[in-house]
């Protein structure tokens, strides 16, 4: 569970890679992430243009599924009936807050939650919202970061976001996280996160992880949510490749405090006051490492 580009990609195949293929060698690690950790909520993103018309991005998955699951219905709600039939242990990944999941959630599943610094989270939203034809923003930076702090992008406010996670801390279900950190020490999240999740892998197996799913080696195999489309032959043309070609695909650097590049001293200055005014009374600190 992550508000978007809080370390999403980077996380499902992280913990995927923990719960099924310690010695990375399994088959399915080459299947699409999408395919390892469902989007639950992706058909909300998909719908059909005409009442009974299969989405284009629901068609792709059905071809992929077909071997798993052939009788699964030719219906607009294919993302989600994939999570219902996934085979044990599921992994599945969510940008909706706990407001918008099941009560009883942390009940029956174990939740990783990853949050990020804002800085760095509204920087890659930009550039995510700019490449995926889905959102296709063309409007000026100073905007985007605007919308941001007046709470207005997809997925609603990422301070409510984050103040229902921490609310739930202590619950010994869910494991709270930072992207700053997994990408500062993998190796000693990788060993809290093998706790959680009662993986019991060695350490020689964790550092054998840590490798696989650091962002060099994860850009080498194309791991993205949206490019691997076409490792299960069904081509989409989801990216504007103008953009990517000028600044990066969907694995763009991978870095912690890239925001210093970004951000000029005025909207460094919005975003505090954006933090100050509502996370002010949480307890959350920041990393701001470069």
């Amino acid at each position: 569970m992550t508000w978007p580009k809080c370390g999403t990609t980077l996380m499902q195949e992280t913990i995927w890679t923990l719960i099924n293929n310690p010695n990375l060698n399994s088959p399915d690690g080459q299947l699409s992430l999408t395919l390892r950790s469902p989007f639950f909520e992706m058909d909300m993103f998909a719908p059909p243009s005409k009442p009974g018309e299969v989405p284009a991005q629901n068609k792709h998955m059905l071809a992929a599924m077909k071997r798993w699951y052939p009788d699964l219905a030719q219906n607009d709600a294919v993302f989600y009936q994939f999570s219902t039939v996934y085979p044990d242990p599921r992994l599945l990944k969510t940008h909706l807050p706990f407001s918008l999941m099941s009560p009883s959630i942390l009940d029956s599943s174990k939740v990783v939650y990853v949050a990020r610094n804002p800085k760095d989270v509204v920087v890659s939203y930009h550039h995510h919202s700019k490449i995926v034809k889905g959102h296709d923003f063309v409007g000026r930076f100073e905007d985007f970061v605007q919308y941001f702090v007046d709470d207005d992008l997809m997925y609603g406010p990422y301070w409510l976001h984050l103040k229902e996670a921490l609310e739930r801390r202590n619950h010994p279900n869910l494991h709270f996280m930072f992207y700053e950190d997994m990408k500062a020490n993998p190796l000693e999240e990788l060993k809290k996160l093998n706790e959680f999740l009662s993986t019991n892998l060695s350490e020689d197996q964790l550092k054998g992880i840590a490798k696989y799913t650091s962002f060099k080696e994860m850009k080498a195999r194309g791991v993205t949510p949206i490019l691997d489309f076409e490792k299960n032959g069904v081509k989409m043309n989801v990216l504007n490749e103008d953009i990517v070609k000028k600044d990066g695909g969907i694995l763009r650097k991978g870095e912690t405090g890239d925001w210093k590049n970004k951000l000029s001293l005025e909207l460094e200055a919005k975003i505090d006051q954006w933090i100050q005014k509502n996370l002010a009374d949480l307890d959350v600190t920041f990393k701001y490492r470069v």
